[in-house]
């Protein structure tokens, strides 16, 4: 069973929806999911966001977080996730910024990926974040980051249901 066939069992178990606010990963992870059959009813959207503007305009991203913190920071993409969160008709987000390489950028290492799954219990949000770094090509990182977004949202989502909520 794949990863992704594995997050579509358990979305559907759990009666979760899904929206994704992708940068460097491009829409991977919404494409990973909907290579599934019967995945189509648990995605609600996928914003595949790679400029700052549309960071800005689609996801409500703050200029002064990205100016703080840099495009690829688990703030950017925490906002991020809250941004597709609050916009969609879901009760979970995942987000994704990062740099794929081949080569650093603003004294960020290649492969840097942020992460931030969202989730709304009951009325309450839980924002979970973090920062990794993959090794390969940029389409290996580009999958690697893809799949890792999914393997963590089962541990984050059973973290929020526990009454963490950071």
């Amino acid at each position: 069973m794949t990863v992704a066939q594995s997050l579509v069992e358990y979305l559907r178990e759990h009666k979760l929806r899904l929206t994704t606010a992708e940068s460097c990963t491009a829409g991977l992870i919404v494409t990973l999911l909907a290579e599934v059959p019967g995945s189509g009813s648990l995605i609600e959207s996928g914003y595949v966001v790679y400029s700052p503007e549309a960071k800005q305009r689609l996801l409500g991203v703050s200029p002064r977080t990205i100016d703080t913190f840099n495009l690829t920071s688990r703030q950017v993409a925490e906002e991020m996730a809250l941004g597709a969160l609050h916009d969609a008709d879901a009760n979970v987000a995942v987000a994704t910024t990062g740099i794929l390489g081949p080569d650093d950028m603003d004294g960020i290492p290649a492969g840097t990926v942020c992460f931030a799954w969202a989730f709304d219990i009951n009325g309450r949000r839980a924002l979970f974040s973090r920062r990794e770094r993959f090794f390969g090509n940029r389409n290996q990182v580009q999958r690697y980051a893809s799949e890792h977004a999914l393997m963590q949202l089962r541990h984050f989502h059973q973290r929020a249901l526990a009454g963490e909520y950071s």
